[in-house]
This record gives C-alpha cells, structure tokens and sequence, in this order.
C-alpha cells in the first residue's frame, strides 16, 4: 500500500473513532446505560484486535511478500482489504462506546451531592484519569513499539489482545460493585422531538413570565418553567389545550407537538455549551501537528554517544509533560490556588481553557522559531537539496514546544470536560465526554483541510509548498506561524464566548448540585 493511502486511511479511522463517541454516549444515556456500553466497546475492541492480529499471523490474510529487487509490491486483495477494514471497524465501534462512557461511568461511583467536597473530589478524579490516560499512551509508545519492532507484528498485535481480555474479565469480576445509572429515555428523540415541536409551534406567543401552568412539566419534574435561555424553544413545551394535548395520567398525547421542560432544558444545554466546545478545536488542531518526527529526522537525535531518541518518540515529551503536570497541580498546587481564589478547584474550568490556549500559541510560536534556525542551518551547511541529511543542530531543541503542547491539552482539555459534565444533567454524562471526543474527530478534519488549502495556494505554479517534504526547500516555520496567528485569533473568540457564556450559559437542570439559577424556579416541597 502507498504511503499516502495508508496515512489517509489511518485518518479516516482516527476521526471515525472519534466521531463514533457521539453514537456511544447516545446509546449509554438512553438505551443501555453506561457499564453495558463498556463492556460492549470492550468487547468490540478485543475482536477487533484479534483480527488485526489475524492479519499479521494468518499468510492468506496478509499481501505476498515484495522481491528485494521489485520497484512495485502487489496491492492487498479485496478479501484482505475488507478484514483489515473490518478490525479497524470493529476497534473504532470499540472506542466510541469506551471513551465517553469511561471517564463518565468513573464519576457516577464517585458523585456525592451530601459530599460538601463532591465537586474538589470529581475534579482530582478527571485529572488522575487524564494522566493514567496518558501514561498508558507512554507504555503504548514504548513497550508496545518495542515488541513490534524487535518480536514481530504477531506478538506485537497478540499483547493489547491479550490486555483487552484481562481488562473485560476485570470490569465484569467488579459488576455488582458498580453504581450504575439508568438509562433514560432517547436524548436523540428527545432532542428531535423539541425542535420538532418548537417549529410547530411557532406561530403561538409565549406566556406570561409567572404564567407556570402553561407549560407541561412532565412526571417527577422539579421545574415550573423554562429559562428564559433560547426562548424560541420554549415553545416546544407550551400546553395550548389540556383536553387535546394532555392524556388521563398527563403525559403528552403527542410528544411531537408537547415536550417537558426538561427535554427543553437538555437541549438547551446542549446547544449553550457548542460556543465554548468550538473555541478548542483550534488547540485540538495545534496538538494533532506532525511536522515533529519530520524535523528530528534531520537533526541530531543523539543524548549520549551510544544512545539516540527515535524520531518518533519525540511526542512522549508532551505526554510526560501532561502527565507530570495534572499530577503537580492536584496534589500541590490546588490547595494553595484555592486559598486565594476562594475556589475549591483552585482555577475554574474556564480560566484553565484560556490558559491552555494561551500555551497552545506558546507552543506554536516556539516550533516557528527552532524551526527557523534549523533551516537556516541546513542552508548554510548546503543541505537544501538533502532533505534527509543530519544538520549540526541537537534534536533536543524540540522538546520546548512538545512540553508547552502537553501543558496546553492539560489545562484546555481537563478544563473543557470538567466544563461540560458541569453544564450537562447527569442524564447526559456521557455526552460530556463525546462533544470533547468528537471536537477531535473535527479537529482531524480541520486540520487535513487546512493543511491541503496551504499546500495547493504556496504551492502553486513553480513555488516550493510551505509544507513540501522537503523541509529544507520548504517553509515549515511559517505554517506554525499561520497556526499561531490562528489560535491567536482563536483566544479572542474565546474571550466572546466566555463574555456571552457568563450571561447565558448559567442554566441548570435540577440534578446537577449547583446553585439554583434565578432563572428557574423549582417546585415547592411543601403539599
């Protein structure tokens, strides 16, 4: 297989994985649960494994070997092609039932409103659960690469098989330990239902503000009116005629035309929270760069005489960043924050999103720079021509920009998830999750798509390409000083949406433990 086709390949599923959390936190939150989807994804990813290993084991499965003098190797069959395709399938369905239910299932058995620390001690858990994550990248870069490069692609396959079995043994020895929530009714439904609704509905006025009988509240609810957030939607849940639009017990007689406030509600935090979210995709883009590996190619990789960092090792300076950093700021620094911010979680969600874009333009600005002196360097050694040739320069000069990236996706990402399981009902945990995952499989896209607009406009007629893959002919350092430029402009819109998030975005459903917002009102507990 060609380079090109196996590295858009690799994207395709990259973002299919991502994309596939949304499909995953629907199916937990209104079908069946957070745990059943777990073990549902666990499953799918070790099949998947296990004919990704297939692939490597099993000769028919695999392409015939190339001549050690043949120019052009034979392709994959279609049979071949279809079982590799499916292990990728079968691992991505895998990841999207997996990613946003884990973090979220994680929370429920720690989630303790009589708990006065509950909100502190959700916080320490998304941290630590960011960092194991990110340990676990650290021993998949290097233990399992070490097996595959040195044991062969069989045992290098068959290990994360075998770890997927002992993980689904684990998760299903503990099943009665577990707090599991229920699932609820179809969000998705629920979500068309109201917006459904609301377009009928939208030739009818809105009621008084203290007219609370005129919306249907549903069974169990707590609130006796929508916000006034997305007033257009309110419509969605006016009763018009309780004869006609009501049954006996008071459900709706039709839930295409009369939604309860809470299905209202979810929608809405939904959709206040999409401002926020899209402010990360251009961090999310910075941190998916891979011009890293590229450069430490050409330069002096050595730490020792006898001892050399991969190329492609040079991303674990950012993981161990990341991982040093969340572990440092819980134990250590949260403590002494919160005595001055009077904030139990030492920094909000918010400021640390700002921080962590802030970072992200530290990091690229770096890149630009070291990459500039490189290329200098390169040229005046006379290496335009040798883009594969060493120049004079440590490799070691990457390491800035990786430290500041694993910094930046510490503060922003942890912040962002922190930020929307806050906003979110519990209802919606693990949507939480999927709107961060899916801001990624985006993020791939964007990035691929402005790559290919930089490429074709500086590329144009007999120009070099920025992004040529020859990096010493190419320019390399402006690219990163475009994406500077953009996540520059990228916090400024931040600042807007923080601006318009603090004067809209406060609206609660009742199960999530905060304040009550003054722009509901509950149900008194009194008969």
């Amino acid at each position: 297989m060609e380079v090109v086709s196996g590295t858009n390949i690799l994207l395709i599923w990259s973002a299919l994985s991502n994309a596939l959390a949304i499909f995953g936190a629907f199916l937990s939150d209104s079908y069946l649960g957070r745990f059943n989807v777990i073990v549902l994804g666990s499953i799918s990813s070790f099949l998947g494994m296990t004919l990704l290993w297939f692939t490597a084991t099993i000769p028919q499965l695999k392409p015939s070997p190339c001549d050690e003098f043949a120019y052009n190797c034979n392709s994959p069959t279609a049979a071949q092609f279809t079982v590799l395709f499916t292990s990728l399938g079968l691992i991505s369905i895998g990841a999207g039932c997996v990613r946003p239910c884990s973090m979220a299932f994680g929370a429920d058995q720690l989630d303790n409103k009589a708990n006065p620390n509950n909100e502190r001690v959700l916080e320490s858990f998304f941290n630590w659960y960011y960092a194991s994550t990110g340990i676990s990248t650290v021993l998949a870069f290097t233990i399992i690469v070490y097996i595959q490069d040195h044991l062969g692609w069989q045992i290098g396959f068959a290990v994360p098989a075998i770890l997927m079995v002992c993980s689904v043994f684990m998760l299903l020895l503990g099943s009665s330990l577990y707090i599991k929530v229920k699932a609820s009714e179809s969000l998705f439904t629920g979500f068309i239902q109201v917006l459904v609704a609301s377009f009928r509905n939208r030739n009818i006025d809105l009621p008084p503000s203290d007219n609370d009988e005129s919306y249907h509240q549903g069974h169990g609810s707590k609130l006796l009116a929508p916000t006034e957030n997305l007033r257009c939607l309110n419509k969605a849940c006016i009763i018009r005629d309780c004869e006609r639009d009501l049954n006996s017990e008071g459900s709706a007689s039709n839930p295409w035309r009369l939604c309860t406030i809470e299905q209202v509600e979810s929608l809405k935090s939904l959709l206040l929270v999409t401002p926020m979210w899209s402010s990360g995709i251009m961090l999310l883009v910075t941190l998916s760069l891979s011009f890293t590996a590229l450069q430490a190619n050409t330069m002096n990789k050595h730490i020792t005489k006898n001892f050399e960092i991969p190329a492609g090792s040079f991303t674990l300076f950012m993981i161990t960043a990341l991982t040093i950093w969340v572990a440092l700021y819980d134990r250590i620094l949260v403590p002494v924050i919160a005595k001055y911010t009077s904030h139990p979680r030492g920094l909000n969600p918010k400021t640390r999103m700002g921080i962590g874009l802030l970072l992200g333009a530290a990091a690229t600005a770096t890149a630009a720079i070291v990459e500039s002196i490189r290329r200098h360097v390169a040229i005046e050694e006379g290496l335009e021509d040798k883009p594969e040739a060493t120049v004079a320069m440590s490799a070691m000069w990457l390491v800035p920009q990786q430290v500041l990236l694993g910094l930046a996706e510490a503060f922003n990402a942890i912040g962002q998830i922190e930020f929307f399981y806050s906003r979110f009902p519990r209802s919606m945990s693990s949507v939480a999750v999927a709107v961060y995952t899916f801001g990624m499989a985006l993020a791939s896209i964007v990035g691929s798509v402005l790559m290919s607009i930089v490429d074709r406009v500086t590329g144009n007629g007999d120009n070099i390409s920025w992004i040529s893959s020859n990096l010493n002919k190419g320019h390399v350092d402006y690219y990163y000083g475009l994406i500077t430029f953009l996540n520059l402009v990228n916090f400024v819109y931040f600042l807007f949406c923080c601006r318009w998030d603090s004067g809209n975005g406060e609206s609660m459903l009742p199960d999530q433990g905060r304040e009550e917002s003054p722009e509901y009102r509950k149900l008194s507990s009194s008969p």
